[in-house]
């Protein structure tokens, strides 16, 4: 059941500039009849938990097309060629909010949604984070910064402030990687 299909063919559909549809024909290695699946070809992305000295992460709050909502979220991005995850991450978090850390710690990657992407999202935390001068967003975003204690924001998703699942997962491998956890459920 968990062996894994071989790939017989594959061909570009589109290119969207920042991603790509693929399909995919494969075939299961014991019922050998062949199925099409379709691929979204993402770029890696990248994502960081900004926090300042008095232990306030640095949110975003923008408009997002595929809800039609405003949502609050850690900054992240596309990993650009030639760059690294942390490299992507540093950027990100000085271009969305104007605030700059000296590093960052990589606290894991996930897969976003492995049935129809292969690319992975990065986590970074950075600690200390200090305010450098305006942000540098491009033509296409708009965006709030927020300082939010970090002790609110098991709040945030509890009451479905935050809903983005890497956002979600970011904090989840905060808490993994670092020891320190944060107050579920006491709200």
């Amino acid at each position: 059941m968990g062996r894994p299909w071989e790939r017989i063919r594959s061909q570009r559909l589109a290119d969207y500039h920042f991603f790509q549809l693929r399909q995919d024909t494969n075939v299961h290695p014991e019922r050998r009849s062949a199925h099409d699946f379709y691929i979204f070809e993402f770029p890696h992305w990248v994502n960081i938990i900004p926090l300042t000295a008095a232990n306030e992460v640095v949110f975003i709050r923008q408009f997002r097309h595929g809800t039609r909502e405003v949502t609050l979220e850690v900054p992240g991005g596309i990993i650009d060629a030639g760059e690294s995850p942390k490299e992507a991450a540093l950027r990100e978090l000085r271009e969305e909010t104007g605030y700059s850390a000296a590093d960052a710690i990589e606290l894991g990657w996930v897969h976003p949604n492995p049935a129809i992407q292969e690319n992975r999202c990065y986590t970074y935390l950075a600690e200390n984070v200090t305010s450098v001068g305006e942000p540098k967003q491009d033509g296409t975003e708009s965006i709030e910064v927020a300082l939010v204690p970090l002790e609110e924001v098991v709040g945030l998703f509890e009451d479905g402030t935050i809903t983005h699942a890497l956002v979600v997962t970011a904090f989840h491998l905060y808490q993994q990687r670092t020891g320190r956890s944060l107050p579920w459920g006491r709200r």
